[in-house]
């Protein structure tokens, strides 16, 4: 829409946005959208790529930005029009890889033209040949290798294929990353069709080189990790009961539940794009089905500590970052899509400054979710454990379907680490129901249930 901000020192800020900084579609020859998909402090810039939302190159005005110290915004020379969020630091060859642009150390731009039209979500470092290959993960399954030395692209797999994904379903490949000495990605796909879980699309899968692996018939959006302390990777999804952080430490996979904030993030498309970033020096931040989190890269005795709700919110962040001292949150404002939305003007978003302890302010952690909905249940075997700190009211809703009383077997872990102790047992009736509410302000880190009874039962929290 434009190519560079008025300049001024002082730029006018808005409860932490900067109309200048607003990123806009045209509105011919088709509204498309016009996502902030990925952001990174590099070159002395804050640089930002955005996405359509569809691989026709519809969304004129979009493209690859930079701001500089003075909150004034470029659009780059060698911008394109595509649906990008992925960034990654090549730390071999020092060089900055945002949507299917390269960027060195002095902030000269080049493009990798076999990409431009791929759905680029995700890049990754390479198993075999780290110094001078990576990996790009596109939305529609293509897992690509590209040499960032010449720019060559060769497609490795089609993994709507490779990871057997329905053929009536629309892939909708997020995150990536490589460590432990394989490759893990993420397939978000989840609508209608997907919620009685007859039959389900989603998809976490790993690849070591040689074959892949499905690890979760689930819908996954993030998946990330450090290069040190065991490289240990965090992936992000969700099923109808709950969102789900799974961990990989030494190997082994672990799955932990999180409470949901709202139901607007339930369909595969209204998840742009949950993330797991760095955002002061060695503490993450996690954006997960509407409520941020702090979330330590550390494990100790084999396991991740320390996970702690900070708010909820109704923001679409497809990504978020420090600079400049500040906390960035990327943004996805108003979405027309071709029209669908009749109320939707210009397709734009803008940016969030503030700190990282801003976040206290945006909204009370509350949400709901459990280990169990209409699951079927094998008797003494405990759940997926459920986070319990960090909310003020807590309630359990207990239900089965077993023709006789069943009893529910409450386990706390109050110091974080997977010691668990009996809270108590409530009995249900035959067919019955039974809620329970914790005294205010109780809270364990984490919470589990067994029952005495093989059937088909409900553990549903109520966080408030």
């Amino acid at each position: 829409m434009y190519t560079e901000s008025r300049s001024t020192t002082h730029p006018l800020n808005i409860s932490g946005v900067i109309p200048d900084l607003t990123v806009q579609a045209d509105l011919l020859p088709v509204r498309s959208e016009g996502g902030i998909g990925a952001l990174m402090p590099w070159a002395g810039r804050l640089w930002l790529i955005t996405y359509v939302s569809h691989k026709a190159r519809t969304g004129a005005g979009t493209g690859l930005f930079e701001i500089d110290d003075q909150f004034c915004i470029r659009k780059h020379p060698e911008s394109v029009v595509g649906t990008y969020a992925n960034r990654m630091i090549h730390p071999q060859s020092h060089q900055l890889i945002i949507g299917p642009h390269v960027i060195d150390v002095h902030g000269n731009v080049r493009t990798i033209q076999d990409l431009v039209d791929i759905r680029l979500t995700a890049t990754m470092e390479h198993l075999e040949d780290p110094e001078n290959k990576v990996y790009f993960l596109g939305m529609e399954g293509e897992f690509i290798e590209v040499d960032l030395h010449t720019l060559h692209a060769r497609q490795l797999f089609d993994l709507v294929h490779e990871l057997d994904i329905p053929k009536d379903t629309w892939a909708h490949f997020k995150g990536g990353h490589t460590g432990q000495g394989r490759v893990v990605v993420a397939n978000n796909t989840f609508a209608e069709s997907d919620w009685p879980e007859e039959r389900t699309a989603g998809r976490l899968a790993e690849w070591d080189g040689a074959r892949w692996e499905i690890l979760e018939y689930k819908p996954f959006n993030e998946v990330t990790g450090r290069r040190n302390w065991g490289q240990v990777i965090f992936a992000t999804g969700w099923d109808r009961a709950s969102a789900i952080l799974k961990v990989l430490i030494d190997g082994k996979w672990q799955t932990y539940r999180l409470p949901k904030a709202s139901h607007t993030w339930e369909h595969g498309w209204q998840t742009e794009w949950p993330r797991i970033r760095e955002v002061e020096s060695e503490r993450y931040l996690m954006d997960c089905n509407g409520m941020f989190y702090e979330l330590s890269p550390v494990p100790f005795d084999g396991k991740i500590w320390g996970v702690r709700p900070i708010a909820t919110h109704l923001r679409i962040i497809p990504d978020f970052c420090s600079w400049r001292g500040l906390l960035v949150l990327a943004g996805n404002q108003v979405t027309p899509i071709f029209d669908a939305n009749l109320l939707a003007g210009e397709p734009q978003a803008n940016l969030w400054f503030g700190k990282t302890d801003d976040l206290w302010r945006f909204g009370k952690p509350k949400g709901w979710g459990g280990p169990w909905w209409e699951t079927k249940v094998a008797a003494g075997v405990p759940s997926d454990p459920f986070l319990m700190t960090g909310f003020e009211h807590k309630t359990l809703h207990l239900m089965h379907r077993a023709d006789r009383p069943v009893k529910f077997t409450i386990e706390i872990d109050f110091l974080g680490n997977q010691t668990w102790a009996t809270y108590g047992t409530i009995t249900v009736p035959a067919g019955g129901y039974v809620h329970h509410e914790f005294p205010t302000g109780f809270s364990a880190h984490w919470v589990r249930v067994v029952m005495d009874t093989d059937c088909t039962a409900t553990a549903y929290f109520t966080y408030t």
